[in-house]
Protein backbone atom coordinates (compact mmCIF):
# COMPACT_ATOMS: atom_id res chain seq x y z
CA UNK A 1 0.00 0.00 0.00
CA UNK A 2 2.74 2.44 0.89
CA UNK A 3 5.19 1.51 -1.85
CA UNK A 4 2.92 2.86 -4.59
CA UNK A 5 2.59 6.20 -2.78
CA UNK A 6 5.94 6.77 -1.08
CA UNK A 7 9.62 6.22 -1.41
CA UNK A 8 10.24 3.68 1.33
CA UNK A 9 13.21 2.78 3.45
CA UNK A 10 12.47 -0.43 5.31
CA UNK A 11 14.60 -1.56 8.24
CA UNK A 12 15.88 -4.99 7.12
CA UNK A 13 16.82 -6.58 10.43
CA UNK A 14 14.68 -8.75 12.69
CA UNK A 15 15.63 -6.73 15.78
CA UNK A 16 14.44 -3.14 16.20
CA UNK A 17 16.75 -0.42 14.84
CA UNK A 18 19.11 1.13 17.40
CA UNK A 19 18.18 4.75 18.24
CA UNK A 20 21.04 6.26 16.24
CA UNK A 21 20.23 4.17 13.18
CA UNK A 22 16.58 5.20 13.37
CA UNK A 23 17.52 8.85 13.86
CA UNK A 24 19.78 8.85 10.81
CA UNK A 25 17.00 7.50 8.64
CA UNK A 26 14.45 9.92 10.05
CA UNK A 27 16.64 12.94 9.31
CA UNK A 28 15.14 13.17 5.81
CA UNK A 29 11.86 11.32 6.35
CA UNK A 30 8.36 12.78 6.11
CA UNK A 31 6.65 9.85 7.79
CA UNK A 32 7.40 7.00 10.17
CA UNK A 33 5.62 3.65 10.36
CA UNK A 34 6.80 2.02 13.58
CA UNK A 35 6.25 -0.89 15.93
CA UNK A 36 5.89 -0.96 19.71
CA UNK A 37 9.58 -1.95 19.89
CA UNK A 38 10.63 1.44 18.48
CA UNK A 39 11.22 4.16 21.08
CA UNK A 40 10.06 7.49 19.62
CA UNK A 41 10.95 10.12 22.20
CA UNK A 42 11.59 13.86 22.17
CA UNK A 43 15.30 13.37 21.46
CA UNK A 44 14.52 11.31 18.37
CA UNK A 45 11.92 13.80 17.15
CA UNK A 46 14.46 16.61 17.50
CA UNK A 47 16.60 14.80 14.94
CA UNK A 48 13.71 14.48 12.45
CA UNK A 49 13.04 18.03 11.21
CA UNK A 50 10.93 16.93 8.22
CA UNK A 51 8.75 14.44 10.06
CA UNK A 52 5.05 15.12 9.52
CA UNK A 53 3.37 11.89 10.59
CA UNK A 54 3.90 8.87 12.86
CA UNK A 55 1.86 5.71 12.59
CA UNK A 56 2.30 2.76 14.94
CA UNK A 57 1.17 -0.80 14.32
CA UNK A 58 -0.23 -1.03 17.85
CA UNK A 59 -3.01 0.20 20.10
CA UNK A 60 -0.81 1.18 23.03
CA UNK A 61 1.52 4.13 22.53
CA UNK A 62 3.73 4.00 25.62
CA UNK A 63 6.72 3.78 23.23
CA UNK A 64 5.91 7.20 21.74
CA UNK A 65 6.23 10.58 23.48
CA UNK A 66 2.76 11.74 22.52
CA UNK A 67 3.19 15.15 24.13
CA UNK A 68 6.40 15.84 22.19
CA UNK A 69 4.75 14.80 18.93
CA UNK A 70 1.73 16.97 19.64
CA UNK A 71 3.97 19.95 20.42
CA UNK A 72 5.40 19.53 16.93
CA UNK A 73 1.87 19.21 15.46
CA UNK A 74 2.71 15.69 14.32
CA UNK A 75 -0.33 13.40 14.23
CA UNK A 76 0.22 9.96 15.75
CA UNK A 77 -1.80 7.07 14.44
CA UNK A 78 -2.54 3.74 16.09
CA UNK A 79 -4.83 0.74 15.62
CA UNK A 80 -7.61 0.72 18.25
CA UNK A 81 -10.55 -1.64 17.96
CA UNK A 82 -8.86 -3.90 15.44
CA UNK A 83 -7.31 -6.31 17.92
CA UNK A 84 -9.90 -6.29 20.71
CA UNK A 85 -11.48 -9.70 20.14
CA UNK A 86 -8.22 -11.41 19.17
CA UNK A 87 -6.44 -10.23 22.32
CA UNK A 88 -9.42 -11.24 24.45
CA UNK A 89 -9.19 -14.71 22.89
CA UNK A 90 -5.55 -14.98 23.98
CA UNK A 91 -6.29 -13.70 27.49
CA UNK A 92 -8.86 -16.43 27.91
CA UNK A 93 -6.54 -19.00 26.34
CA UNK A 94 -3.87 -18.11 28.92
CA UNK A 95 -6.45 -18.25 31.70
CA UNK A 96 -7.54 -21.74 30.65
CA UNK A 97 -4.00 -22.99 30.05
CA UNK A 98 -2.80 -21.79 33.45
CA UNK A 99 -5.84 -23.05 35.34
CA UNK A 100 -5.79 -26.53 33.79
CA UNK A 101 -1.97 -26.74 33.65
CA UNK A 102 -2.01 -27.45 29.91
CA UNK A 103 1.63 -26.54 29.28
CA UNK A 104 2.81 -28.60 32.25
CA UNK A 105 0.76 -31.53 30.97
CA UNK A 106 2.23 -31.20 27.49
CA UNK A 107 5.77 -31.26 28.90
CA UNK A 108 4.85 -34.25 31.07
CA UNK A 109 3.66 -36.30 28.10
CA UNK A 110 6.58 -35.31 25.84
CA UNK A 111 9.08 -36.25 28.55
CA UNK A 112 7.66 -39.79 28.63
CA UNK A 113 6.56 -39.49 32.24
CA UNK A 114 2.95 -40.54 31.65
CA UNK A 115 2.91 -44.11 32.99
CA UNK A 116 -0.64 -44.58 34.24
CA UNK A 117 -3.87 -42.63 34.79
CA UNK A 118 -3.81 -41.22 38.32
CA UNK A 119 -6.63 -39.45 40.16
CA UNK A 120 -4.37 -36.70 41.49
CA UNK A 121 -2.25 -36.12 38.39
CA UNK A 122 -1.84 -32.44 37.40
CA UNK A 123 -4.89 -31.24 39.25
CA UNK A 124 -5.93 -27.76 38.17
CA UNK A 125 -8.64 -25.27 39.03
CA UNK A 126 -12.14 -24.98 37.65
CA UNK A 127 -12.91 -21.98 35.48
CA UNK A 128 -16.66 -22.49 35.29
CA UNK A 129 -18.42 -20.84 38.21
CA UNK A 130 -15.25 -19.12 39.43
CA UNK A 131 -14.83 -15.40 40.08
CA UNK A 132 -12.94 -13.36 37.50
CA UNK A 133 -11.54 -9.94 38.36
CA UNK A 134 -10.92 -7.66 35.38
CA UNK A 135 -8.46 -4.83 35.99
CA UNK A 136 -9.35 -2.29 33.31
CA UNK A 137 -12.81 -2.61 31.76
CA UNK A 138 -11.98 -1.03 28.42
CA UNK A 139 -12.71 -2.65 25.06
CA UNK A 140 -10.54 -5.73 25.64
CA UNK A 141 -11.61 -6.10 29.26
CA UNK A 142 -15.24 -6.04 28.16
CA UNK A 143 -14.56 -8.66 25.49
CA UNK A 144 -13.01 -10.89 28.16
CA UNK A 145 -16.06 -10.33 30.39
CA UNK A 146 -18.33 -11.49 27.57
CA UNK A 147 -16.31 -14.69 27.25
CA UNK A 148 -16.46 -15.22 31.02
CA UNK A 149 -20.24 -15.01 30.87
CA UNK A 150 -20.22 -18.14 28.69
CA UNK A 151 -18.33 -20.00 31.44
CA UNK A 152 -20.82 -18.97 34.09
CA UNK A 153 -18.22 -16.88 35.90
CA UNK A 154 -18.93 -14.16 38.41
CA UNK A 155 -17.19 -11.06 37.04
CA UNK A 156 -15.85 -8.14 39.11
CA UNK A 157 -14.29 -5.11 37.42
CA UNK A 158 -12.15 -2.15 38.39
CA UNK A 159 -11.30 0.76 36.09
CA UNK A 160 -9.84 4.19 36.55
CA UNK A 161 -12.85 5.48 34.60
CA UNK A 162 -16.24 3.86 34.95
CA UNK A 163 -18.29 3.87 31.78
CA UNK A 164 -21.83 2.51 31.44
CA UNK A 165 -21.82 -1.30 31.35
CA UNK A 166 -24.22 -1.50 28.41
CA UNK A 167 -24.70 -5.12 27.33
CA UNK A 168 -22.74 -6.25 30.41
CA UNK A 169 -25.28 -4.75 32.81
CA UNK A 170 -26.11 -7.43 35.36
CA UNK A 171 -23.18 -9.60 34.29
CA UNK A 172 -20.39 -7.44 35.73
CA UNK A 173 -20.17 -5.77 39.13
CA UNK A 174 -17.91 -2.79 39.82
CA UNK A 175 -15.46 -3.25 42.66
CA UNK A 176 -12.67 -1.39 44.40
CA UNK A 177 -9.30 -2.85 43.46
CA UNK A 178 -8.41 -4.30 46.91
CA UNK A 179 -11.78 -6.04 47.17
CA UNK A 180 -11.45 -7.39 43.63
CA UNK A 181 -7.99 -8.82 44.31
CA UNK A 182 -9.16 -10.46 47.53
CA UNK A 183 -12.21 -12.10 45.96
CA UNK A 184 -11.09 -13.14 42.47
CA UNK A 185 -9.99 -16.67 41.58
CA UNK A 186 -8.60 -15.22 38.35
CA UNK A 187 -7.35 -11.69 37.70
CA UNK A 188 -6.95 -10.48 34.11
CA UNK A 189 -5.10 -7.22 33.44
CA UNK A 190 -6.29 -4.84 30.71
CA UNK A 191 -5.29 -1.30 31.71
CA UNK A 192 -2.94 0.69 29.45
CA UNK A 193 0.57 1.38 30.69
CA UNK A 194 0.70 4.95 32.00
CA UNK A 195 2.47 6.67 34.90
CA UNK A 196 -0.49 5.95 37.16
CA UNK A 197 -0.67 2.24 36.23
CA UNK A 198 3.05 1.41 36.18
CA UNK A 199 3.58 -1.02 39.03
CA UNK A 200 -0.15 -1.09 39.79
CA UNK A 201 0.10 -4.76 40.75
CA UNK A 202 3.13 -4.48 43.00
CA UNK A 203 4.21 -6.77 45.84
CA UNK A 204 1.53 -5.37 48.14
CA UNK A 205 -1.25 -5.83 45.60
CA UNK A 206 -0.12 -9.33 44.72
CA UNK A 207 -0.04 -10.22 48.42
CA UNK A 208 -3.66 -9.05 48.64
CA UNK A 209 -4.77 -11.52 45.98
CA UNK A 210 -6.79 -14.53 47.00
CA UNK A 211 -4.54 -17.47 47.93
CA UNK A 212 -4.37 -19.90 45.02
CA UNK A 213 -5.49 -17.31 42.46
CA UNK A 214 -4.19 -17.07 38.90
CA UNK A 215 -2.98 -13.86 37.23
CA UNK A 216 -3.25 -13.19 33.49
CA UNK A 217 -1.58 -10.21 31.82
CA UNK A 218 -2.02 -9.36 28.14
CA UNK A 219 -1.75 -5.57 28.61
CA UNK A 220 1.80 -4.33 29.32
CA UNK A 221 4.54 -5.83 31.45
CA UNK A 222 5.30 -2.73 33.49
CA UNK A 223 1.91 -2.94 35.17
CA UNK A 224 2.96 -6.02 37.17
CA UNK A 225 6.00 -6.30 39.44
CA UNK A 226 7.58 -9.40 37.89
CA UNK A 227 10.00 -10.09 40.74
CA UNK A 228 7.17 -10.00 43.27
CA UNK A 229 5.00 -12.16 41.01
CA UNK A 230 7.77 -14.75 40.65
CA UNK A 231 8.16 -14.87 44.43
CA UNK A 232 4.41 -15.32 44.97
CA UNK A 233 4.37 -18.16 42.43
CA UNK A 234 7.46 -19.80 43.85
CA UNK A 235 6.03 -19.74 47.37
CA UNK A 236 2.68 -21.10 46.17
CA UNK A 237 0.68 -18.09 47.33
CA UNK A 238 -0.55 -17.81 43.75
CA UNK A 239 -1.35 -20.98 41.83
CA UNK A 240 -0.24 -19.78 38.43
CA UNK A 241 0.04 -17.06 35.85
CA UNK A 242 -0.42 -16.59 32.12
CA UNK A 243 1.76 -13.81 30.72
CA UNK A 244 2.01 -12.40 27.21
CA UNK A 245 3.85 -9.19 28.15
CA UNK A 246 6.89 -8.39 30.28
CA UNK A 247 8.76 -5.49 31.82
CA UNK A 248 11.60 -6.04 29.35
CA UNK A 249 10.94 -7.70 26.02
CA UNK A 250 12.15 -10.16 24.93
CA UNK A 251 12.07 -11.80 28.35
CA UNK A 252 15.59 -11.87 29.73
CA UNK A 253 17.28 -15.24 30.17
CA UNK A 254 17.89 -14.38 33.83
CA UNK A 255 14.19 -13.91 34.54
CA UNK A 256 13.05 -16.05 37.49
CA UNK A 257 9.79 -16.66 35.63
CA UNK A 258 11.57 -19.03 33.24
CA UNK A 259 12.32 -21.49 36.02
CA UNK A 260 8.75 -21.72 37.29
CA UNK A 261 6.55 -24.59 36.08
CA UNK A 262 3.29 -22.83 36.97
CA UNK A 263 3.66 -19.96 34.49
CA UNK A 264 2.48 -19.98 30.88
CA UNK A 265 4.70 -17.61 28.86
CA UNK A 266 3.91 -16.18 25.43
CA UNK A 267 6.02 -13.77 23.30
CA UNK A 268 3.60 -10.81 23.08
CA UNK A 269 1.21 -12.49 20.64
CA UNK A 270 -2.05 -10.99 21.87
CA UNK A 271 -2.97 -9.67 18.43
CA UNK A 272 -1.21 -12.44 16.49
CA UNK A 273 -3.88 -13.84 14.24
CA UNK A 274 -3.50 -13.66 10.48
CA UNK A 275 -6.58 -11.50 9.99
CA UNK A 276 -5.91 -9.12 12.89
CA UNK A 277 -2.25 -8.46 12.12
CA UNK A 278 -3.16 -7.83 8.48
CA UNK A 279 -5.84 -5.33 9.46
CA UNK A 280 -3.48 -3.61 11.92
CA UNK A 281 -0.92 -3.17 9.14
CA UNK A 282 -3.57 -1.84 6.78
CA UNK A 283 -4.91 0.68 9.29
CA UNK A 284 -1.38 1.83 10.16
CA UNK A 285 -0.68 2.39 6.47
CA UNK A 286 -4.01 4.20 6.01
CA UNK A 287 -3.17 6.47 8.93
CA UNK A 288 0.20 7.36 7.46
CA UNK A 289 -1.06 7.95 3.93
CA UNK A 290 -3.89 10.17 5.11
CA UNK A 291 -1.53 12.34 7.17
CA UNK A 292 0.99 12.68 4.34
CA UNK A 293 -1.89 13.74 2.07
CA UNK A 294 -2.83 16.45 4.59
CA UNK A 295 -5.98 14.63 5.73
CA UNK A 296 -7.00 13.50 9.24
CA UNK A 297 -5.88 10.03 10.18
CA UNK A 298 -8.67 7.43 10.47
CA UNK A 299 -7.36 6.54 13.96
CA UNK A 300 -5.41 9.41 15.51
CA UNK A 301 -4.29 9.32 19.14
CA UNK A 302 -3.75 13.11 19.33
CA UNK A 303 -6.58 14.65 17.27
CA UNK A 304 -5.93 18.04 18.88
CA UNK A 305 -3.20 18.57 16.23
CA UNK A 306 -6.02 19.15 13.72
CA UNK A 307 -7.63 22.01 15.67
Amino acid sequence: MLSVRCELEVWPERAAPPPDALARRLATADGLLCLLTDRVDAALLARAPRLRAISSVSVGLDHIDLAAATARAIPVGHTPGVLTETTADLAFALLLAASRRVVEADRFVRAGEWRVWEPDLLLGRDVHGATLGIVGLGAIGRAVARRARGFGMRVLAWSRTRRPLGDLEGAVAWSALPELLAAADFVSVHVPLAPETRGLLDARALAAMKPGAILVNTARGGIVDEAALAEALREGRLAGAGLDVFEREPLERESPLLGLPNVVLAPHIGSASVATRARMAELAAENLMAALDGKPMPACANPEVYR
